[in-house]
């Protein structure tokens, strides 16, 4: 009897045995470094992650919650486009492969994928590690420079997962038009933070004079609401701490919570349904009533207060979540 592969529970059990025989203090000195490094303004024809102790520790500390970050843009993808799933994949500046996994996890089943990344290192520990993954065994691992020069194989999904931060702002844009040339479907991953939102809507402008629709966490293409300067849209993935999370971030609990921003759009000759709003906050519960703010398909922002006079759109406001579709995605 085959036992289904758990992707985020397999990708966890991976990660801890490749600590195993590297010291615990090493593994954490290396990641403090590279936490320090890695994304700044390190050019991307000399990667920081050096040899395979940097990768298996940054690895374990980083990859679970780019996973989960991405799994959370690629299921909200999916809920806009319940028809489809990707024939073939690949994974811009990839490195170790996070986003990869994400995708088994959001599409089960096998898929031609090609994983590009400057990194040599992570690139092997990558192969590695997806020998775990029966979905991810066939995976071609290829050596490439991110930036202008950068070719893209025609294919149904690129993803971009926490790259655009390494790159220069021509190689931003040739990185993106040459996604939106090559792929049915584009997603893009960033930290939450400003200046990643920043980047995330300088893609989303691209990829729609582009002829993109965009699919979330947008309910429309029209132009974000949010005036620059102001606000910021980011969402948050809640993550499994590791004990080496815990060893070097000094902390105790057994999670934490990833800010990510992101984008997702197609050009796919299908019908594309963005969420009709978007919990763009933390909901706020109190007493007998919950305050949520939504990003609308007007385009605009607004926020709402529901209290139990609204009966079971009272409940359902109780248990939404930032970053759920409004009302609730009742599609399934």
């Amino acid at each position: 009897m085959n036992v289904p592969v758990r992707p985020a529970e397999t990708l966890r059990d991976a990660l801890g045995a490749l600590l195993d025989g590297l010291p615990s203090r090493q593994a954490a000195q290396a990641v403090d470094r590279l936490i320090a490094n890695y994304r700044g303004a390190t050019p991307t024809d000399t990667p920081i992650l050096r040899d395979r102790a940097d990768v298996a520790a940054y690895a374990a500390y980083r990859m679970p919650a780019t996973f989960e970050a991405t799994h959370s843009a690629l299921e909200a993808f999916a809920q806009a486009v319940p028809e489809w799933a990707p024939g073939s994949h690949i994974d811009v500046g990839g490195g170790t492969g996070a986003a990869t996994w994400a995708v088994t996890a959001t599409w089960p089943g096998e898929r031609s994928v090609t994983v590009l990344d400057w990194a040599e290192p992570a690139l092997a520990l990558g192969r590695e590690i997806a020998a775990a993954n029966p979905a991810l065994r066939d995976v071609r691992w290829q050596r490439s420079r991110i930036g202008s020069a950068l070719t893209i194989e025609s294919t149904d999904l690129v993803t971009v997962s926490y790259v655009l931060n390494e790159l220069t702002a021509p190689d931003r844009a040739a990185l993106i038009d040459a996604a939106a040339t090559a792929a049915q479907a584009v997603v893009i991953v960033e930290p939450g933070t400003p200046a990643g939102y920043s980047r995330i809507i300088e893609a989303r402008d691209r990829l729609i004079t582009a002829g993109f629709r965009i699919a979330a966490p947008c309910p429309h293409s029209e132009a974000c609401p949010i005036v620059p300067g102001t606000d910021w849209c980011h969402f948050s993935a809640r993550v499994s701490r590791s004990s080496l999370h815990r060893q070097v971030k000094g902390g105790s609990l057994a999670y934490e919570d990833e800010k990510f921003a992101y984008v997702a759009a197609t050009r796919l000759p299908v019908t594309v349904t963005p969420a009709p709003s978007r919990v763009v906050r933390k909901p706020q519960i109190r007493k007998g009533q919950v305050l949520l703010d939504l990003c609308e398909t007007d385009p605009s922002l607004r926020r709402v207060t529901i209290t139990k006079r609204h009966g079971d759109t009272y409940k359902a406001a109780r248990d939404a979540d930032w970053g759920d579709p409004w009302p609730p995605d009742t599609r399934d």
